[in-house]
């Protein structure tokens, strides 16, 4: 049967690749905008595809189930809180890039404060992706393949060294996608691999269900909803992976830098072709998110159920799972979708890094006068570079100690929440300097890698809640006392349409609603339990306090947006006036 499942898993992959083509075909790709943007051609639904694709991978598919399976349905705040950050990225950040026309992060960056802003920024975010990200999701693919094809019992290789030939493996053929069809050709195979991943994604809770039901689904449901209330439970205490305390701020910060910010998945709706299809994107990748849960936490949960205590390593939960329950017939087109889901995250991030380093480092420092193909080359070099680099570290990604997605995102806070203050301060000052930003990421560097030595087993959710601020009160304090020479003013550049779309309230209203019925469903209040002491009376302290904050921010955000709009009427006033006393001067009318 080895070969069924390896003529479908060929099948299914050759298929991605040749509609890929077929969709870049005659496309120009010896320009910058071309290569690395897709043209500024993509459509919402492309966006959605390819934003959810970049996201779930199997560093996410393996890691979030795995912690289910040690813990509870609390790992499903990754998920089901996305859709709030990417209300904010359609509202207020999209339009905002949009405007400016940029490429990159670190090119806002630089329009708000300098040019080595910019360069500290892109290296930060290099160095996030090559030592941590890229690996990460390398090592989890390698042991989903490993799992569905069973090679490292085949071949009697050691997981690090099936690790290392199957990263290689992925990392030859992503090079293959990003260096001969940039950006739309990974945004394309997305799509394909972000219908099948929601298809094979589902069918594993599905059969697992079956088994778990010993051959009737229904019963497989009943068993799941009364065999341990507990582990429905996705309202963590203070000892939990992901505290209820955290969803508003601790968390709701890491969001804001993974979606509104973070290069590897912004730069799909800053190839957006109007302003309308980057709302659309964004949104349906948040609808989409939050019924993640279903493929990304239940299968955990089911998997504890079936095996109790008998698997030691959790991150082999659902690698394990999917052995059993997958009809080896489908195995092959299983292996296939997660194989283009490990793919799309190395790609995407790989076109990512290859824009920061080509854009924001190679060009200003070592060749300003660089001719777009000469671009281009070099950003085909550096993807080659930097998909090496990856493919060694990843098999050493085996030693991290508190889980695989835990690692990634601790390792993220290096430099995941000075980038996000850079940017909201960036927005919504105008005096701040880039002395300012600059102490604050070395400021940053020390406090955050302090922690990991003083309270090192403090969850890094709070230390985000309290660092984040931090961060934003460094830089306006050193802005106050060493303030930018002259007020910044944001530049607009007509690339794209900017009207917004016109549901883009009323989906944001649903998303958010949606979040909160989901959170009831799997809580105490509905099919959850939860043991008695469980949540401390200081949880009530901190709800009020959450709330408060989140009314601050709404109303912040009103207000900003009355005094923007007023500022625009006022510019526009002045436009017609001047140009009604130029129209004057022109036909004589006036001396």
């Amino acid at each position: 049967m080895i070969w069924v499942i390896l003529g479908s898993f060929l099948a299914y992959t050759l298929f991605v690749m040749w509609f890929s083509w077929y969709k870049t075909r005659g496309h120009k790709m010896d320009s910058a905008d071309g290569y690395f943007l897709g043209g500024r051609s993509l459509t919402g639904i492309v966006i959605a595809s390819s934003l959810l694709l970049t996201n779930l991978s199997t560093e996410q598919i393996v890691g979030l189930n795995g912690q289910a399976f040690g813990e509870s349905m609390v790992v499903m705040a990754w998920e089901v809180i996305s859709p709030l950050a990417l209300i904010f990225m359609a509202i207020i950040f999209l339009p905002r890039y949009l405007a400016t026309g940029i490429s990159t992060i670190p090119d806002f960056l630089e329009q708000r404060f300098d040019l080595r802003t910019r360069q500290i920024v892109s290296l930060l975010f290099l160095l996030g992706y090559a030592t941590v990200f890229l690996p990460t999701v390398l090592y989890s693919g390698a042991l989903v393949i490993d799992g569905i094809f069973g090679l490292s019992t085949r071949i009697g290789l050691s997981t690090f060294q099936i690790v290392f030939f199957i990263s290689a493996a992925i990392g030859l053929i992503s090079c293959g996608y990003v260096i001969l069809g940039g950006l739309r050709a990974t945004a394309y195979s997305d799509t394909i691999n972000g219908i099948g991943l929601i298809i094979g994604g589902l069918m594993i809770p599905i059969l697992a269900l079956f088994v778990l039901g010993k051959g009737d689904f229904i019963d497989g449901v009943g068993e799941l909803l009364k065999a341990n209330p507990s582990k429905l439970n996705a309202v963590g205490n203070y000892e939990s992976s992901v505290p209820w305390t955290m969803l508003m701020t601790g968390l709701f910060f890491n969001n804001l830098f993974y979606w509104c910010t973070n290069q590897s998945i912004i730069q799909r709706s800053l190839a957006a072709k109007n302003l309308a299809e980057g709302q659309k994107g964004v949104l349906f990748a948040g609808f989409f998110k939050v019924f993640g849960l279903t493929f990304l936490a239940l299968p955990g949960i089911i998997a504890y159920l079936l095996y109790g205590d008998s698997i030691s390593n959790a991150d082999q939960a659902y690698p394990t799972l999917i052995t059993d329950v997958m009809p080896v017939i489908l195995s092959g087109f299983l292996a296939a979708v997660l194989f283009g889901a490990i793919l799309s995250s190395f790609n995407n991030v790989i076109t990512s890094s290859i824009t920061l380093f080509t854009l924001d480092i190679f060009k200003p420092i070592f060749k300003p006068n660089a001719k777009e193909r000469e671009l281009v080359k070099t950003g085909r070099i550096f993807a080659v570079c930097l998909a090496t680099f990856s493919v060694i570290i990843a098999p050493f990604i085996i030693f991290a100690p508190n889980g695989l997605y835990y690692f990634l995102q601790e390792m993220n806070g290096f430099y995941s929440l000075p980038i996000l203050a850079m940017v909201v301060v960036g927005f919504f000052t105008k005096w701040v300097s880039a002395i300012a930003a600059k102490t604050m990421v070395i400021t940053h560097f020390i406090l955050y890698g302090l922690t990991k030595f003083i309270i090192p087993d403090v969850n890094f959710l709070y230390v985000f809640a309290i660092l984040f601020p931090i961060d934003v009160l460094t830089m306006l304090v050193i802005g106050r006392w060493k303030p930018r020479e002259r007020p910044y003013v944001m530049i607009t550049k007509d690339v794209v349409d900017l009207r917004p779309w016109k549901h883009v309230k009323k989906v944001s209203v649903f998303s958010f609603v949606l979040v909160v019925v989901i959170y009831g469903i799997f809580s105490p209040i509905g099919l959850a339990e939860a043991p008695k002491g469980y949540y401390s009376p200081w949880s009530i302290v901190f709800l009020a306090a959450t709330l408060l904050f989140i009314a601050g921010v709404v109303w912040y955000w009103r207000r900003t947006n009355k005094f923007l709009e007023t500022q625009a009427k006022l510019e526009r006033k002045t436009l017609e006036t001047t140009s009604a006393k130029s129209e004057k001067v022109y036909t004589g009318e006036s001396s």
